[in-house]
């Protein structure tokens, strides 16, 4: 199969006739074979009912739902486990995406050797309210990870399919998909200017919660990307850090007191500021060890990715 497009939707019943069929017209006439799978995250309206309509009219379109809200990030992972073409492409389902880029995205993964290539809304039908937000969290974002993207939101996104079988999205991190990417080890990421439609349909699921979100889910998967396996690493240094700093602070006040009799020890902030540092060393040092132990006894903590075997 040429192309896997997954779709996540939540009450979009008023776009997915047109949508559907849109897509059907582009790869149509680029002679792809493909499949549509439509991810209904516990829509409330009559969604569902769309997508049984229309995969019942065209055996392409596949549908998943979901028993309750799970988030755009839930809906993406589902669609990866079920996509089965050679090239997988994600877009939203509100017609702010077009699908005439699909053909677009599809030849800078086969004839470029992409492995994922994200979507850069050039020109946007959004309020400065949102803008110039997100304008900095692309900055921060491409500035802390090192891929050179500037619109990591993008829903409109191409990927080898070894790509998405190689990863797992979960909480809100379809925001990082490249960074997780780059992670796992698949490091020719590009991007191509799309075109972004003024909404026809419905209104944002999204609001400004998703920015103090996103600087939260980066923390965590850039945490989890370089420490995942040695969380000692990270907890032990710091520990150790602040216990030395300490540490030597306790020996300066102890010879002070010495050398004057009438240096007060406890009267000192310095006295509460090493104990301070010791007590917190300690505790990064041992929370880095409770890590290690967690990690040792995790079912993949000896699970890596591998690109091929040869003889095995």
């Amino acid at each position: 199969m040429d192309v896997s497009i997954v779709v996540p939707l939540y009450n979009e019943e008023e776009s997915l006739p047109e949508l559907c069929a849109w897509i059907e017209k582009v790869v149509t006439d680029n002679l792809l074979t493909y499949e549509v799978i439509l991810v209904d995250d516990g829509s409330t309206d009559d969604s569902w009912t769309k997508v049984e309509e229309l995969s019942n009219a065209n055996p392409n379109i596949k549908g998943i739902r979901f028993r309750r809200n799970y988030g755009k990030s839930a809906a993406l992972n589902e669609g990866f486990k079920a996509a089965q073409g050679e090239v997988v492409i994600t877009m939203d389902a509100d017609m702010q995406d077009s699908p005439d880029e699909i053909p677009g995205l599809r030849n800078m993964v086969i004839n470029e050797k992409y492995d994922l290539v994200s979507g850069w809304k050039k020109k946007r039908f959004d309020p400065i309210t949102k803008t110039i937000p997100t304008k900095f969290f692309n900055s921060v974002t491409s500035w802390s990870s090192g891929i050179k993207l500037h619109d990591f939101n993008c829903g409109l996104k191409a990927y080898r399919k070894k790509v998405i079988k190689s990863i797992e999205v979960y909480g809100e991190m379809h925001r990082y998909i490249p960074v997780i990417a780059k992670w796992a080890g698949f490091r020719k990421i590009g991007e191509k200017v799309v075109e972004h439609r003024a909404r026809k349909y419905g209104t944002t699921k999204f609001g400004w919660e998703r920015f103090i979100n996103g600087f939260l889910d980066l923390t965590t998967i850039t945490f989890v990307s370089k420490f995942g396996k040695r969380p000692m690493h990270f907890f032990g240094l710091f520990g150790t850090l602040c216990f030395l700093i300490g540490l030597g602070m306790s020996i300066y006040l102890i010879i002070s007191k010495f050398v004057s009799v009438e240096f007060g020890l406890t009267n000192k902030p310095g006295f509460y500021i090493a104990l301070t540092a010791m007590i917190i060393g300690m505790q990064l040092f041992l929370a880095g060890f409770i890590a290690e132990l967690i990690a040792r006894n995790s079912s993949e903590r000896n699970s890596y990715l591998i690109e091929s075997k040869i003889g095995l």
